[in-house]
């Protein structure tokens, strides 16, 4: 078996990039290694994850409670591993995840009151990694990147075009609830944090790739 690491962070933490420097230095170093991003926008398996976050099922996140949200995400990501990846880890090589089930502990969560968090949890990790068979994570790295930075880096990257925003990217309110809830989970599952901006100011791409990098091969 394959051993899987994910990166997981709000929108605008720069999950993409890392993962991307991630599978780059882990093939430098020798190790055989292969990327996925999900949600997988480019499968029919992502049409009802695409649905929710256009805002067609809700102009808000709260509009699709968290148990239904979380299945949209968990059929796509039961499609990539039988489609596109399971034999790539079940052969042994090392997945790395930009976002993974771990990114509904981050935003769905929220949705619901804070004594049923851990119950949540337990049903989302059971119903993923049990019942529907998906590999576990052996290591999730949060890049906790505060929201008005993240915001900012967002702001860039779509040049202040408030179209191009998903219903989570939209809502600062709900990211920083998800910032919380993140954080929570960082605390009570044991994911590698990596704090990502200093001061109101982001760290270098290099210097969390270099701190991804080590927390990584703690692990493989």
């Amino acid at each position: 078996m394959g051993k899987m690491i994910v990166i997981e962070g709000l929108d605008g933490s720069g999950k993409g990039t890392q993962a991307t420097l991630l599978l780059e230095n882990l093939k430098k170093s020798g190790r055989d290694a292969f990327a996925i991003d999900l949600p997988n926008y480019s499968d029919d398996s992502s049409a009802l994850v695409r649905m929710y976050l256009r805002g067609e099922m809700g102009s808000h996140p709260g509009d699709v409670n968290a148990y239904a949200a979380s299945t949209f995400f968990a059929v796509d990501r039961y499609a990539s591993f039988k489609k596109f990846w399971g034999n790539e880890y079940d052969g042994g090589k090392i997945i790395v995840a930009n976002r993974y089930t771990t990114s509904n502990a981050c935003h769905q969560m929220t949705k619901l009151p804070e004594a049923e968090w851990d119950p949540f949890l337990d049903w989302l990790f059971d119903f993923e990694y049990r019942k529907l068979g998906i590999p576990a994570p052996d290591c999730v790295i949060f890049l906790d990147m505060p929201v008005e930075v993240s915001q900012r880096l967002l702001e860039k990257r779509y040049e202040n075009d408030e179209s191009k925003k998903d219903i989570h990217e939209l809502d600062v309110d709900y990211l920083h609830h998800c910032r919380f809830a993140a954080n929570y989970a960082c605390d009570k599952l044991g994911w590698e944090r990596i704090i990502c901006a200093e001061d109101g100011r982001p760290k270098s791409v290099e210097e969390i790739s270099r701190l991804v990098f080590e927390t990584a091969c703690k692990y493989i």
